[in-house]
């Protein structure tokens, strides 16, 4: 039997469905908000709804905005030459972040993963396809992890692409900036390996 009031336990269980949320960080966070001033908490429950309801898919690249399209769809600085595949809508924040890539988003939605019944057409691939026909898009960047999946979804795009006579490009994968080879485990020392270039 639990020492805390049910409703307390009913919120640390809806926390506890939250990612990166465990047991213990559920617990903190129940009872911090229980103890809060009731008008900070009206606060927090009434950004969540109104995130919840604003903010909704762009209906060409799949960000995550409050606007139809969204400000990188919409700003004619952007490449539009490029478009970088990606897997989820929080994937264009760290590409955002490096402050290195001016060009456009596609978000696929999830990998290929036939265990998991994902299929082809469970992602957006039909609607890139239809942005290569109506976008004067000369190079897709694949952006996607590097487990098997992420690898299996590159590798499927990059066929499907090759015969609509886009140029098909995937990310370097290797070590990270600061990182030692002895840190680096065998996959991503092939990666780097695999992914060098000429030094200028």
């Amino acid at each position: 039997m639990s020492a805390l009031p049910e409703p307390i336990n009913q919120l640390l269980a809806a926390l506890n469905t939250l990612p990166g949320i465990g047991p213990r960080s559920a617990e903190r966070l129940a009872l911090h908000l229980v103890q809060s001033e009731a008008g900070a908490v009206k606060q927090l429950a009434e950004a969540i709804l109104q995130a919840r309801e604003r903010i909704r898919a762009c209906s060409i690249c799949g960000a995550l905005t409050e606007q139809i399209p969204c400000t990188i769809c919409d700003d004619p600085r952007r490449d539009a030459a490029l478009v970088c595949v990606i897997e989820r809508p929080v994937d264009i924040i760290s590409i955002e972040r490096s402050g290195t890539y001016r060009g456009r988003f596609h978000v696929l939605g999830g990998k290929i993963s036939p265990l998991n019944g994902v299929e082809p057409e469970d992602l957006r691939i039909a609607e890139l396809e239809k942005r290569l026909g109506n976008e004067p898009i000369q190079e897709v960047i694949l952006a996607l992890g590097t487990d098997v999946e992420g690898d299996a979804t590159s590798y499927y795009l990059a066929k499907r692409l090759a015969t609509k006579g886009i140029k098909v490009t995937r990310i370097a994968h290797g070590l990270p900036a600061g990182s030692g080879l002895e840190f680096a485990d065998d996959l991503t020392l092939s990666h780097a390996l695999a992914g060098r270039r000429e030094l200028d």
